[in-house]
C-alpha cells in the first residue's frame, strides 16, 4: 500500500478509522526527510496492518504545529488513537522495522491502564 498524504482534511479521520498510524513529518527541503523517504515507502509496502502515512510540514503548518513538530524528519506512531512513539530524525531500515515489531507488539490494553494511571496522579 502507498503512503498516504495527510491534511487538514483527511488527518483526524485516518487517525480515528485506522488501528495502526505511522506518520512521517517531513519537508521537500529536508536531505534526511528525502533519504528516508524510500525506507518509509518500502515498510509501507510490506504492512497491509498499517496505515503509513505523510505530513508535509510546509504545507500543513497547522498539524505540525499541534504536534510541536521542532525537528524533522519526525517519526510519529499512533495506536488506538493514542500516540505511542514520537521521535525526531530517520532511522535506518533495520531499526524502521524494529521499531515497527516493537509498536505492533504492545499490549494496548496496559498502554491505557498506565495513562488511566497516570491521569488519576495528577
Amino acid at each position: 500500500m502507498a503512503t498516504l498524504e495527510l491534511n487538514a482534511d483527511n488527518f483526524q479521520q485516518t487517525i480515528n478509522e485506522h488501528a495502526n498510524v505511522i506518520i512521517d513529518f517531513w519537508a521537500p527541503w529536508c536531505a534526511p526527510c528525502r533519504a528516508f523517504a524510500p525506507t518509509f515507502e518500502a515498510a509501507s509496502e510490506t504492512r497491509s496492518d498499517i496505515i503509513f502515512a505523510k505530513v508535509n510540514t510546509e504545507e500543513q503548518q497547522e498539524i505540525a504545529a499541534a504536534f510541536n513538530i521542532r525537528s524533522i524528519p519526525t517519526l510519529m506512531v499512533f495506536r488506538d488513537q493514542i500516540i505511542i512513539y514520537s521521535e525526531a530524525g530517520s532511522l535506518p531500515a533495520s531499526a524502521f522495522e524494529q521499531l515497527i515489531e516493537q509498536a505492533m507488539a504492545l499490549d494496548m490494553d496496559t498502554v491505557r491502564a498506565e495513562i488511566a494511571g497516570h491521569d488519576g496522579a495528577s
